[in-house]
C-alpha cells in the first residue's frame, strides 16, 4: 500500500510571485542577446541565460533538470563558445616588412589595432608561414585576401585614420601603387 501523499506540495500557488518575475527574464535576456553587436556580450548573455534558466528549473521542482542546465547548458557552452570566438576572432596576417619591431614600439600596429577593434577583432601578426587574412608590407601596404574583409575593412572608421597614415589597403589582383 502507497502512502498518502500531499498533492498540495505540487501547487505553485506560494511561489507564482516569485516565479513570474523571474520567467519574464527569459525573453528579455533572448532579446538582448540577440540584439548585440559585440559577440562577447552577446556570450555573456548567453550565460546569464542559462543561470536564469537554472534558478527558473529549481523553483518549478526539477534540480536534476537544473543542474543539466548549469553544467551544460551555462559552463560547457559557454566554455566552448569562448574558445571558438577567441580564435576566430582573430586577424591573422603575414608580417613581410624588413623591419623586426617590439609589438609596443610598433605604431603601425597599434593604429591597425584601432582600425579593427570595432569589428571585435584581435590583430596577430605571424613572421613565419602564410596568414589566411593577408599580408603587411612595409609603408604600410596592407593586402587583404577576402573581397568581403576588405570591404568590412573600408567601412570602418579608422581606415580614414589608417589612410592619414601612410597606409594602404590593397587586394592582391589590383596593382600596388
Amino acid at each position: 500500500m502507497l502512502p498518502d501523499f500531499d498533492l498540495s506540495l505540487l501547487s505553485l500557488q506560494g511561489s507564482l510571485g516569485l516565479l513570474l518575475p523571474i520567467t519574464a527574464l527569459l525573453p528579455l535576456v533572448s532579446v538582448l542577446m540577440v540584439c548585440q553587436d559585440n559577440p562577447y556580450q552577446a556570450l555573456m548573455l548567453r550565460g546569464v541565460f542559462g543561470s536564469v534558466a537554472t534558478l527558473l528549473y529549481v523553483l518549478l521542482g526539477a534540480p536534476d533538470v537544473a543542474l543539466t542546465e548549469a553544467m551544460v547548458g551555462t559552463l560547457l557552452s559557454t566554455t566552448l563558445y569562448v574558445i571558438a570566438l577567441r580564435s576566430s576572432m582573430t586577424l591573422r596576417l603575414e608580417d613581410r616588412r624588413s623591419t623586426e619591431l617590439e609589438p609596443s614600439a610598433d605604431a603601425e600596429a597599434q593604429v591597425l589595432n584601432q582600425w579593427i577593434q570595432p569589428l571585435h577583432l584581435r590583430l596577430r601578426l605571424v613572421r613565419q608561414g602564410a596568414a589566411p587574412h593577408g599580408w603587411l608590407e612595409d609603408q604600410g601596404r596592407l593586402t587583404i585576401l577576402q573581397p568581403s574583409l576588405k570591404q568590412r575593412l573600408q567601412n570602418t572608421p579608422g581606415f580614414k585614420h589608417w589612410c592619414k597614415s601612410g597606409g594602404v589597403l590593397i587586394t592582391p589582383e589590383e596593382p600596388t601603387p
